[in-house]
């Protein structure tokens, strides 16, 4: 009976054996297909496969070899996050006053909006919106007496710098909604809409028809043409950080399903500031002085007040909730964001150059060789960043070992039937995640392909992939 249960399990490891073999050489055949398609003619191509459960590389091509990774690069930030701030960190914005309250209400001083750098206050993603922060403040402000203020309210966005975006990022970028920069006291995610309405030819003009929320500070250019049916959105924000003019470039097409476009705020702090201001004049409490910033403060020479009383705290969602949005739907602002309190957290200037500093440095002291790692932000969009696969699926195999790991696998996307991460750029498109196959196999995957030509590379880096189903 013994050598019987031996025979058949010895027939059964062969069996397993051959099968991943056969895999495992079914999968460079079809690399080798995809390397010689006319879509890879002049391009890089690049895959490590583990074994997710021993870390043994199983089939790696040009591993070794530093590409850029658009948005594959969230896993490293992620995984980094988890690792120094844990993954039950939350960011808190306060609001207090500066001065006094006489005893008819009227406040000697100034509010002050108080930011960490939380990327997530008033978005609509979670329980902290926009309408639901400024009930909470105008609550707070109500209960201390205040009926008006001889003064301004104040967006402090100290915490982070003035420096929004990251070096490197491409202009065409910076205006719009996923080019959004950081800010020490961020808003509603960093955007705002745009309503457009197409023309009924293409000789007839884009009217914009209202932003959303309305936004009188910004002065907007509409350069926009009408384009043929089925083209759709092909428009794009210039918007650097602090301005107060747009451009709006490219074509809008006929018959499109949207409503419009998402624009970066070109001053987080300062429309947070003026939501704030506004709705307490709505609500019959007045200020003496248009809303302001610590930076604003600065360029003008006027000295920051100090704090005389903090009256509310918003607490953001765990860095587990930020995750999983952050991976599901590629959110930029929150890599960068994330980036800069990595910084922080590690004694350094919340910087996005300090952060990545710290991130390589983390990496390293884990085995992974720091020429592998050439990190310019948080989120993948600058073209700049160069990374090995090999040392993204070693982050990814080490990943598995910690205590956060369900709620860091929890937020990957699904794509072609298999747990990744995407990241798309100019002539780049990456993924990167896990995958088990239908005999419960585990498996690591990075796969990247730089500078390829034409449209539908996906499809083919799918079926390379579907080797290991």
């Amino acid at each position: 009976m013994r050598l019987r249960i031996f025979s058949l399990l010895l027939i059964l490891f062969t069996t397993n054996l051959v099968i991943a073999q056969n895999r495992i050489q079914n999968l460079e055949k079809a690399f080798n297909n995809l390397l010689n398609d006319e879509q890879a003619k002049h391009a890089l191509l690049s895959l490590c496969v583990l074994d997710a459960n021993t870390g043994k590389t199983l089939f790696a091509r040009n591993e070794q070899i530093g590409l850029a990774t658009a948005s594959t690069l969230k896993t490293i930030t992620a995984a980094t996050a988890f690792s120094i701030l844990g993954k039950d960190f939350q960011f808190q914005t306060t609001l207090a006053y500066t001065g006094t309250i006489t005893a008819d209400g009227t406040l000697k001083g100034n509010l002050i909006i108080i930011g960490s750098g939380d990327p997530t206050l008033g978005s609509w993603r979670y329980q902290n919106k926009e309408n639901a922060v400024l009930s909470q403040w105008v609550s707070a402000i109500k209960s201390t007496g205040i009926k008006k203020i001889e003064g301004a309210v104040i967006g402090d966005d100290r915490i982070f710098g003035t420096q929004t975006t990251p070096e490197g990022w491409v202009w065409q970028d910076i205006g719009n909604y996923y080019g959004a920069g950081t800010s020490g006291l961020a808003w509603r995610e960093n955007q705002f809409d745009i309503h457009l309405k197409p023309g009924s030819g293409t000789t007839e003009e884009v009217k914009i028809v209202k932003t959303v929320p309305a936004t009188p500070y910004v002065q907007i250019v509409n350069e926009l043409k009408t384009g043929p049916s089925g083209t759709g959105d092909r428009s794009y924000a210039f918007l650097p950080p602090y301005g107060n003019v747009a451009y709006l470039r490219g074509s809008w097409g006929m018959g499109i399903g949207k409503t419009g476009i998402s624009v970066a705020l070109p001053d987080p702090a300062f429309d947070c500031a003026y939501r704030l201001q506004d709705t307490l004049k709505r609500l019959g409490i007045s200020t003496d002085q248009q809303a302001t910033t610590t930076r604003l403060m600065v360029l003008n020479k006027q000295s920051i007040p100090s704090v005389k009383q903090k009256i509310s705290t918003v607490s953001s969602p765990t860095l587990s909730e930020i995750t999983y949005w952050f991976l599901k739907k590629s959110i930029n602002l929150y890599g960068e964001s994330l980036l800069k309190t990595i910084a922080l957290k590690s004694g350094k200037e919340a910087s996005t150059a300090k952060g990545a500093e710290a991130e390589i440095a983390f990496w390293v002291n884990k085995g992974i060789e720091k020429s592998a790692l050439n990190i310019i932000d948080g989120s993948g969009l600058s073209p700049g960043d160069r990374i090995t696969t090999a040392a993204m699926a070693n982050v990814l195999f080490q990943a598995q070992k910690e205590s956060w790991f369900a709620d860091y696998y929890k937020a990957f996307p699904e794509y072609n039937g298999m747990k990744i991460k995407s990241g798309t750029i100019n002539d780049v498109s990456a993924f990167a995640g896990y995958h088990t196959d239908a005999a419960g196999n585990k498996y690591i995957v990075v796969i990247n392909i730089n500078n390829y030509s034409g449209s539908g590379i996906n499809k083919k880096l799918f079926k390379v992939l579907d080797e290991l189903k």
